[in-house]
């Protein structure tokens, strides 16, 4: 192999744009990134460090210690058979000639190997490497091609799509461009700083000034995680000079990034009398409609006063503080005007409005949802011991919020402005807590309803919708979830287990599903509905690190088919506690073993066994020790008690391995063989009743 592709040099490429979308660009930069990865790879060219640069204009990528060509590799290719590729007189067939052709060498050139089948035209060559320069146009343009843009746009007269239009591109090998058309932009080596701080386009000499020379001349910093450090030691320099510390989550902060190149940080004021609204309103006024940070005491009290990050480093940064203060100053104003009318009506005053708002054409209303749930919530309820009245109420009232106008100006505040309403109008305290509580969790590791009558009525809400959207056959295809049916499945199953509602989950899905307004249900609907809850858990278990749940694990319980998922977490544990014991590879492989041969029987096997047939001590003593563990197991299996249960069952090891080294179920005299087998199915019935061992990858 040829070391000819050894040198190395770095690459870049620049894709320049006008304003990418914040929200998608932290993931626009990842695809791109791996994308280019996976396209060296699969060339293949060898490469160092891959480095990711995203600011509002731009996707960039450097690759360094790369390649400057493929290595060559041999090449081998079997033609035809030589009593093919020869007549009697030695001359060549068309069949040799054609094989020479392909190889791109004469007929004499090549060589013949013997195998078994007899003697065959071979060609041995070695196929030089192509040049990165010439691969790089190929991999950057299916890297483009591949990113997760929903809607691509067209610009001026080309027939180019992208997510914004494209300015310029930047595609250099060490200090050479690489020629290449893409997106309707020819490549060059030059780019483009800030859009006002800098002073035009910078020519790059070489891959290495990437960044440096941006920062300095064109005033920005083309790394999204520099720059989002940079913001985040800014909001802190601002926070530490008032005392306080500044409200924002990780995806402000990404988005805050996305908006800005080169970030200056401001502090601005907002009226103390706008202090009187509910938090979390005028926290969304500032972060979500101004991407503002809010700034609150170390009690948690807000301050009058906010943390704005600028992409423009002001000769008056007063003005700019004036202008993002009469920005946010109306917003305010609407806010505290939709939480002074809203209050004007009460919640129970706005259900019949629900009957105006569509939840899907096919399953109706907002309120006709709310009344399906307040039947079913009263329902479970009832099986749960919690307050049927309090229940029903909530849902009757829990989605009334959506009819106000805070709610239509910040509908991410759904719920909690349903608790600060029902607070106004004087419910009950868990009615109250019920109305947020109800939408919980909202993502992955969200807290759960902590109040009982919020987590029936949570659980109630969740499969309503569940089993609405799979009457109608529109339950998730691939990346397609619009009802977000994959979170709530598993939220449903997250507040069964962990807030421990000893819940049949089967006759819940099947009441639900009777509520709904539709005509006629498939019968195999409930079944596939509880299967794809199922299979959301199946995948919380595997994913969750250190849950120690294997899929075996999982699949040994689920062919029990637990009523309860609280239940079925329960058997869970115990199996996989059970697997870590020294006995559980011999009796998980006794099981299968078990299970193979009853199940192969041709014979009826009978729920009694006769001692007096017994022949061999071993089967006294199996016999003896299912009975005495029989006893033992049965209240701890009644008391759900499975770990336990399966320590206890742990003893019948050394009685298992001796019946099964010394006798022989099948005996040809019917009578022995039926009693045996009628002894194994009494085994089988102890150790399945949790889950069906035989399935553990153990003893296989």
């Amino acid at each position: 192999m040829s070391d000819a592709g050894m040198n190395r040099s770095n690459f870049l490429v620049e894709i320049g744009t006008e304003e990418l979308p914040p929200k998608a660009l932290r993931a626009l930069s990842a695809a791109l990134t791996s994308g280019i990865k996976k396209g060296l790879e699969q060339a293949p060219l060898a490469h160092g460090e891959i480095i990711a640069y995203a600011t509002p204009r731009r996707l960039a990528v450097k690759v360094l210690a790369m390649q400057q060509r493929q290595a060559d590799k041999s090449v081998t290719l079997k033609g035809p058979p030589v009593k093919v590729a020869f007549d009697a007189e030695g001359n060549p067939s068309r069949a040799a000639t054609s094989f020479a052709e392909k190889c791109g060498v004469d007929v004499k050139d090549l060589e013949q190997e013997d195998s078994p089948k007899g003697a065959w035209l071979v060609y041995h060559g070695v196929e030089k490497g192509q040049g990165a320069e010439t691969l790089l146009p190929q991999i950057v343009q299916a890297s483009l091609d591949a990113l997760p843009i929903p809607k691509r746009m067209r610009w001026g007269d080309g027939d180019a799509e992208f997510v914004r239009p494209v300015h310029w591109i930047v595609m250099m090998l060490g200090s050479e461009v690489i020629p290449a058309r893409i997106l309707s932009v020819n490549s060059d080596r030059l780019t483009r700083g800030h859009r006002f701080h800098s002073a035009g386009t910078i020519s790059l000499a070489h891959v290495d000034e990437y960044p440096t020379r941006l920062e300095k001349e064109g005033h920005l910093i083309a790394s999204f995680d520099q720059r989002r450090s940079r913001i985040e030691e800014l909001v802190a320099e601002q926070s530490a000079a008032v005392g306080a510390t500044a409200v924002f989550d990780d995806a402000l902060l990404d988005e805050v990034c996305a908006l800005v190149e080169w970030p200056v940080s401001l502090r601005g004021k907002i009226d103390e009398r706008f202090l009187a609204l509910p938090r979390e309103v005028l926290i969304a006024t500032l972060q979500e409609h101004q991407r503002y940070f809010p700034l609150q005491k170390s009690d948690g009290t807000l301050l009058p006063q906010f943390i704005a990050i600028s992409n423009l480093q002001s000769r008056e940064p007063n003005q700019v503080v004036e202008g993002n203060e009469r920005v946010v100053r109306p917003r305010l104003a609407d806010a505290d005007f939709f939480w002074t009318t809203d209050r004007k009506q009460s919640l129970a005053d706005r259900q019949s409005g629900l009957d105006n708002i569509v939840f899907q054409h096919k399953l109706g209303s907002i309120g006709q949802k709310s009344f399906r749930v307040a039947q079913l919530g009263k329902q479970l309820a009832g099986e749960l011991g919690v307050d049927q009245e309090l229940v029903t109420r909530a849902a009757l009232l829990g989605k009334c919020d959506l009819a106000t106008n805070m709610v239509g100006e910040f509908p991410e505040l759904q719920g909690t402005m349903g608790r600060y309403y029902a607070e106004a109008d004087g419910e009950e305290a868990q009615v109250c807590a019920a109305m947020e509580e109800q939408y919980l969790p909202r993502f992955a590791g969200d807290a759960l309803p902590s109040g009982a009558v919020g987590q029936v009525l949570a659980v109630a809400d969740k499969l309503d919708t569940l089993c609405g959207i799979f009457a109608i056959g529109q339950k998730p295809s691939g990346s397609r979830d619009p009802f977000g049916l994959r979170r709530g499945a598993l939220g449903l199953m997250r507040i069964i287990i962990e807030c421990e509602l000893d819940l049949n989950l089967q006759q819940a899905i099947e009441k639900a599903l009777s509520l709904q307004p539709l005509e006629k249900l498939d019968g195999a609907l409930a079944a596939e509905v509880y299967q794809y809850a199922m299979e959301r858990l199946r995948a919380y278990y595997l994913e969750e690190s250190g849950s120690g749940i294997t899929g075996d694990m999982f699949e040994a319980v689920l062919a029990r088919q637990p009523e309860s998922p609280l239940d079925f977490h329960q058997r869970l544990g115990a199996v996989r506690a059970f697997s870590a014991m020294a006995e559980a590879e011999s009796l998980a492989a006794a099981n299968k073993r078990v299970s193979n041969i009853l199940r192969k029987s041709d014979d009826p096997v009978s729920n009694t066994v006769d001692q007096g047939l017994f022949q061999l001590e071993e089967e006294r003593l199996l016999f003896q020790g299912l009975e005495s563990l029989g006893a033992q197991v049965e209240p701890l299996l009644s008391a759900r008690r499975y770990t336990e249960a399966l320590t206890a069952l742990a003893a019948l090891r050394v009685p298992v391995d001796a019946f099964f080294d010394k006798v022989m179920v099948m005996d040809p005299d019917p009578a022995l063989r039926a009693n045996r087998l009628a002894l194994l199915g009494t085994m089988q019935t102890l150790f399945l009743f949790i889950a069906d061992l035989s399935l553990l990858k153990a003893g296989e």
